[in-house]
């Protein structure tokens, strides 16, 4: 099996990064879907939500 040339492993990485990006904001986007509210009323709290 002959290996991958580094322009052609070049587009994998970036699709890798990108895919990885795009887990990380789905779970943090879920989470914050599950537990936003608790979060927004700690800022309200503790005084930190002045933008909303």
């Amino acid at each position: 099996m002959r290996p991958i040339p580094p322009i052609a492993a070049a587009p994998l990485r970036l699709l890798a990064g990108l895919l990885a990006a795009a887990i990380a904001t789905g779970l943090s986007f879920a989470l914050w879907m599950t537990k936003g509210p608790d979060i927004f009323m700690a800022l309200i709290q503790s005084g930190m939500s002045w933008c909303f």
